[in-house]
């Protein structure tokens, strides 16, 4: 049974609150892939952070209509899941690797601040590395120079102690 034109209207308004939390879109066909793969996919977007949806395509393009995300609405053809991520790298990991471990998922194409993404970029932004893991690597580099300075100001201190029980040790020998 098709959807009547409240039910249009309630998933253009989904799908549009939806592209406004996001900075990236990649879309890929599912022909072909079993019930349980499905399921390990959202799993795996789940765990990501990544939301998944599948919806009719013309109502995806209006939805699309008024943002960043409308210059790929002419790419939305046949059986399509729309990957939606806030941090680009995640979409591009859950989606990339999936279609490399399944033959019948393609990734058709996808959106990244208002510019289309071919299959070559999405490749690339999949292999960097996630908003997580650049986020440690940052504050490992903020903190290195503060912990080698207070390694620093410790050695002094540290120094001395080592100095005086040399002295003591040594006094200690001519004593004995």
């Amino acid at each position: 049974m098709g959807l009547n034109r409240q039910d249009k209207a309630a998933v253009i308004e989904e799908v549009k609150a939806i592209f406004a939390e996001s900075s990236s879109l990649i879309f890929a066909e599912y022909r072909g892939l079993s019930v349980e793969a499905i399921t390990a996919l959202r799993a795996e977007a789940r765990k990501n952070g990544v939301k998944l949806r599948v919806a009719k395509n013309t109502l995806v393009a209006r939805a699309a209509a008024e943002t960043p995300f409308a210059c790929a609405a002419d790419k939305f053809v046949g059986p399509l899941v729309y990957g939606f991520s806030a941090d680009p790298v995640a979409v591009a990991k859950v989606l990339f690797n999936f279609a490399k471990k399944n033959e019948a998922f393609v990734i058709k194409g996808g959106v990244m601040d208002g510019k289309e993404l071919d299959l070559a970029a999405i490749e690339a932004l999949s292999k960097l590395p996630s908003r997580d893991e650049l986020l440690a690597k940052l504050m490992a580099t903020m903190n290195e120079p503060i912990a080698k300075f207070v390694r620093t100001l410790n050695e002094v201190p540290a120094r001395f102690v080592r100095t005086v029980a040399a002295v003591r040790d040594s006094k200690e020998k001519a004593a004995a």
